[in-house]
C-alpha cells in the first residue's frame, strides 16, 4: 500500500502546537484546514515498503524536516485563526 509519511508528522505537529494558539478555533473544519494548509506546503514522502518507510522516517525525524513542518503549521494556524471558514467565524470576526 502506498502511504504519505508526512501526513502523520503533520498531524503530530498540529497536536503539539495547537495548545500554543489559544485563539485558534480547533473545530473539525479548522483542524482539517490547518492540516491541509501544511500538507500542501511540505513535499510528500510516499513509501510502499517497510524498508522505504524506515529510511523515510529517519529523514523526517531530522531537525530540518521537522522544522519545515512546524513552520508551515504555525503559519497555517495563524492564518486560519484570522479567517476561519467554520460556524465560529462570526464569533471570531466579532472580536476587536
Amino acid at each position: 500500500m502506498i502511504h504519505n509519511l508526512v501526513e502523520a508528522h503533520v498531524i503530530a505537529a498540529y497536536d503539539a502546537m495547537r495548545p500554543h494558539f489559544p485563539d485558534f478555533c480547533g473545530c473539525e473544519t479548522c483542524r482539517e484546514d490547518a492540516l491541509v494548509y501544511t500538507l500542501n506546503r511540505i513535499p510528500a514522502r510516499y513509501v510502499s515498503t517497510p524498508t522505504g518507510s524506515v529510511v523515510t522516517e529517519v529523514n523526517l525525524e531530522k531537525g530540518q524536516s521537522r522544522a519545515a513542518i512546524e513552520v508551515a503549521m504555525m503559519d497555517g494556524l495563524r492564518k486560519i485563526t484570522l479567517a476561519p471558514r467554520c460556524e465560529n467565524r462570526t464569533r471570531q470576526s466579532g472580536r476587536a
